[in-house]
Order: C-alpha cells, then sequence, then structure tokens
C-alpha cells in the first residue's frame, strides 16, 4: 500500500531539497556548548493535517504519516511530488480539563512556501487544509 509513496520519496530524497520550517530565532539557550532548548517564532501558514484516533498513540502517529506521505507523493490535484517539509508535527490532545492526553492525534505538514496561496486540495478526506495563526514554540 506504500510502495508507491515510499519509492516517490526515494526518488526525490536528496537533503538539500527537504525544506525546514521557517522560522525566527528568538533565543538560544545552551550549556557547556550544548543545545537545550530555542525558542522560535512561526509565522501564520497553511498545514495539511489529519486527526488519528487508533487504540494506540504509536498506531495514530504512523497512520497519520502514512495519510500524509500518500498526499505529498502525488495523491494531491496536482498530482505532483509536493516535496518534504522538516519537521512533520504532532500534536498530542488531552481532555477538557487538560488532566491527560486523549487517544487523538493530530499530524501535521507545513506546505512548502511555493504551495502557500494555492495548496493542492488531498484526495484524502481525512485531511484537511488548515492555516494556522503565528505561534510561539520551544524546540530541543
Amino acid at each position: 500500500d506504500m510502495a508507491e509513496p515510499i519509492q516517490q520519496l526515494t526518488r526525490n530524497n536528496n537533503p538539500q531539497e527537504r525544506q525546514s520550517i521557517p522560522f525566527t530565532l528568538i533565543q538560544r539557550k545552551e550549556k557547556l556548548g550544548d543545545l537545550l532548548y530555542e525558542k522560535r517564532h512561526y509565522g501564520k501558514a497553511k498545514w495539511a493535517c489529519i486527526k488519528m484516533k487508533e487504540k494506540q498513540y504509536e498506531q495514530s502517529i504512523c497512520l497519520g504519516f502514512m495519510k500524509l506521505m500518500r498526499y505529498i507523493c502525488e495523491q494531491n490535484s496536482s498530482g505532483l511530488y509536493l516535496g518534504i517539509t522538516v519537521p512533520i508535527v504532532t500534536i498530542v490532545h488531552t481532555n477538557e480539563a487538560q488532566s491527560s492526553m486523549t487517544q487523538a492525534v493530530t499530524v501535521a505538514y507545513y506546505l512548502p512556501e511555493v504551495l502557500q496561496d494555492e495548496p493542492p486540495h488531498p484526495f484524502d478526506s481525512d485531511i484537511i487544509i488548515e492555516e494556522w495563526p503565528a505561534t510561539i514554540v520551544y524546540s530541543r
């Protein structure tokens, strides 16, 4: 089922072709030369997202990632390989009281700069295109 997306990714797996999500570095914290974290500002952008709710957290992430890979590897209205952006983001959801995690996760792919204005539509109806507001992220 994943043979075609894997072959497409392998053909296009040139590290120079991976686009990092653009951000502005606000702060960098190091200790003895090791990076502890960075505080980053990410601008408003469009993401292809899929929410999964399998019995195990890891299954949700894997299945969501596989569905996004199909979208990236030609299963979209452009019929083209969209290119890889890094990182692919996983959002863990909590209950209303924010006291525990739920089984639901969102796996999200930042659409490359050239696709931000007019993203290709996914063939998979579980994948939605969302515009996320600007945000501050702490990264390790």
